[in-house]
């Protein structure tokens, strides 16, 4: 399958800044703050941020999606966050696809508690699915009931009405503009603001005039420029610069401190509640110079008996344990597995590793945090606005309307920014100093003490027939999770299993969870058994697939890569890989050739290619970034990321030992084909796209020296 990108030529137009934020503002005063005008309320579907937890919040939700100022320009609301990803575009392109104004007359303020309803947070590509439906749904809702206010200060019927770039036409020759309708809307019946939108009908993508095509993101100037204020650019009148004591290993316990050893140190204020130190200084050097002060008086007892990466593997397996909920282990299983790998006569067994991995964001953790009476504001990039919000209010005894938390647009979060760490941080040492606090960890902080992809061990058995059938598959990983680790090719008899283990490293969510550790195993482990079959691996996997959706992504990247023939005509220590999978409700698959060097066992990746599909496509352009930033993000994991630690210490908490993808590593070629599917609804892209890269590699070196690879980083013995 082919997809021809059009050539688009992008729309010229310029963003309403946002109002300046002022605190403890009531979304009262916000609205007041730009301009008299409409405040539209669509209440739409919150099931998904319900089943996510957000309770009362949901009530808030129905507060208002718009604003329309009385110069007819429109304010959208909405609770997810901007991290890099493109959600601010796409979001203002949702409202104006459904509303029929241009993408210019709408300002999008997210992620501010007070302002915005809980959309739930921003994570599993859940943005697409559900809170784009919603978007829309509450700008539709929004156009007819304009409409209908234009149509009654008309007194025709609102057949023959319609909303065309920002101006409400009626087929007997009348317009009327949004600045006009709201002059003479006068006071409006809540429920007509407040009617459901869920039945409200959506513009199909034939007929997308916004939607489908690309917009570049309303912050590019501004973030290229240096314009854009992240976290760590605010400041507040009277504001100090916080710092915090760290322990010096994982799991040491504070039992002597001298605090008077931070006075020393002028316009410092110093603060212990319990094991947690912190301090204050009108800047960062006297700040550090008195958490450096207080670290020489400090006296700790450390945890012994940790493991270290170096034994990592056999750790995990021997420490197995029991979960509830979400942490549980389970097993899903069909058929005999046991009885037909018993019974086969080829079965192979293999066993995979992952490390730890850094989420690496450009933007560490930083905060800004101001008591005001008994209101309490916090500025902090983080992925789960309300959640944070919520932890705020729980660690201060506070109600959660008396905590405000805003989420500049953050500089890269890959899963890594969910808890609300220095958000805390900053507010426990505001609280001491009186005085508001800005918090900025360092590299090494976020390298030590934030958390990190979970490694883990996959353990593969399948069982061949005679004509090359998957005919047992048994998929065990531990630690890891779960996330992709079902097998997509037919066989009768498959179990997988995931095993919780105690952790020696604090673990969390990653840019597509498990998947990357699951699809790696697997699609590696797929090439084995192709081998072993004497079937070329491209058709290996196109007889056994089950799910059409990915048989097209993977028919994509080998036509486009031209993968039979360079495969067939491969120079020596030249390989050529594929792999493919399906996660979020998407499907990708990645081809790649790799040449190594012999006598170093060193490699060079020559070519890349990666056919996506996520359903209808919104804006090809973020897409392609998107695909394009998942697969180098991805090349970190094949390369050279990885976290060394003993004796509860990291060993290698800077970028100067903890090596990212570099320009030099990035393959000379890289083809992205972007699958359209304009048939299907659309899903999130920000993390299957990632999955295959590992096991294409992998399976190129294999193809060109016959060593198989079974743990990440790639080193050829």
């Amino acid at each position: 399958m082919k997809h021809e990108q059009e050539a688009i030529e992008i729309e010229r137009y310029e963003f309403v800044e946002p109002p300046r934020y002022v605190f403890s503002l009531s979304r009262r005063a916000f609205v007041q703050s730009i301009g008299a005008g409409l405040l539209i309320t669509a209440i739409a579907d919150w099931g998904f941020a319900q089943e996510r937890g957000g309770r009362s919040e949901q009530n808030e939700s129905a507060a208002g999606r718009f604003h329309i100022d009385k110069e007819g320009r429109i304010t959208a609301f909405s609770g997810k966050v901007e991290v890099g990803q493109g959600a601010r575009t796409q979001l203002t392109m949702a409202a104006a696809e459904e509303l029929h104004v241009p993408v210019s007359m709408i300002t999008l303020v997210m992620a501010d508690t007070s302002l915005v309803p809980n959309d739930g947070g921003t994570y599993g590509s859940r943005t697409t699915p559900a809170n784009i439906p919603t978007m829309r749904k509450a700008a539709a809702s929004a156009r007819e009931l304009l409409i209908e206010l234009a149509c009654k200060q008309w007194n025709v019927s609102t057949e023959g009405a319609a909303m065309r770039d920002g101006v409400i036409e009626h087929s007997s020759g009348k317009k009327m503009t949004l600045a006009e309708v709201v002059a003479n809307a006068g006071d409006i019946d809540a429920t007509l603001r407040e009617r459901s939108s869920e039945d409200v009908a959506l513009t199909s993508p034939d007929a997308w005039k916004i939607l489908g095509k690309t917009f570049p993101k309303p912050s590019s100037v501004d973030i290229v420029t240096g314009k854009h204020c992240y976290t760590s650019d605010i400041k507040r009148p009277g504001m100090l610069y916080g710092r915090v004591l760290r322990a010096p290993s994982f799991g040491a316990e504070l039992i002597e401190i001298d605090m008077k050893a931070a006075d020393a140190v002028e316009g410092v204020v110093a603060v212990r509640d319990g094991a947690f130190v912190g301090v204050a200084a009108p800047t960062t050097f006297l700040a550090e110079k008195a958490i450096t002060a207080l670290a020489a008086t400090a006296k700790w007892t450390e945890k012994s008996g940790q493991p270290s990466s170096d034994d990592l593997f056999t750790y995990l397996k021997a420490n197995v344990r029991e979960g509830s909920g979400r942490q549980r282990s389970r097993e899903d299983a069909s058929g005999d597995v046991d009885a037909a790998l018993k019974d086969a006569k080829i079965v192979l067994r293999a066993e995979y590793h992952i490390p730890y991995i850094q989420h690496a964001p450009m933007e560490t953790r930083s905060a800004v945090a101001e008591f005001e009476g008994d209101t309490l504001t916090v500025w902090t990039g983080t992925q789960r606005p309300f959640d944070v919000r919520n932890e705020l209010a729980q660690a201060f005894g506070m109600p959660n309307e008396k905590v405000r938390l805003i989420v500049p647009d953050t500089g890269g979060g890959f899963g890594g920014k969910h808890q609300g760490d220095a958000a805390i941080e900053a507010a426990r040492i505001a609280k001491e100093a009186k005085r508001p606090v800005s918090i900025q960890w360092t590299r090494k902080e976020e390298f030590t003490w934030a958390y990190w992809r979970p490694a883990g061990v996959m353990e593969i058995a399948a069982a061949l027939d005679d004509a090359g059938k998957i005919i047992a598959w048994d998929f065990t990983n531990y630690n890891s999770g779960g996330s992709g680790i079902d097998c997509p090719y037919a066989c009768a008899a498959k179990r997988t299993r995931v095993k919780n283990c105690e952790s020696p490293l604090r673990q969390g969510s990653y840019r597509a969870l498990a998947s990357t550790a699951n699809n790696f195993a697997r699609e590696s482990f797929i090439d084995e058994l192709a081998a072993a079959a004497k079937i070329d691996p491209l058709t290996f996997r196109q007889e056994l697939l089950e799910e059409q959706r990915l048989k097209d992504v993977l028919n994509a990247a080998a036509e486009k890569f031209d993968f039979v023939n360079r495969r067939k005509s491969a120079a020596q220590n030249t390989g050529y890989g594929i792999a493919c999978g399906t996660e979020k409700g998407s499907f990708v698959a990645s081809c790649a050739e790799v040449t190594v060097n012999p006598s170093t066992n060193e490699y060079t990746i020559g070519r890349v290619c990666t056919a996506f599909e996520c359903g209808a496509i919104h804006n090809p352009q973020n897409l392609q970034a998107q695909v394009e930033g998942s697969v180098i993000m991805g090349l970190g994991a094949v390369l050279r990321e990885a976290m060394q630690f003993k004796d509860g210490k990291i060993a290698n908490p800077h970028f100067k030992q903890y090596e990212v993808p570099r320009f030099s590593d990035v393959p000379g070629h890289h083809d992205i084909v972007l699958v359209n599917r304009p048939d299907l609804p659309s899903v999130g892209a920000g993390e299957t796209p990632i999955i295959a890269i590992a096991p294409a590699i992998a399976n190129a070196i294999f193809h060109a020296t016959g060593k198989l690879l079974h743990a990440l980083p790639l080193k050829i013995a």
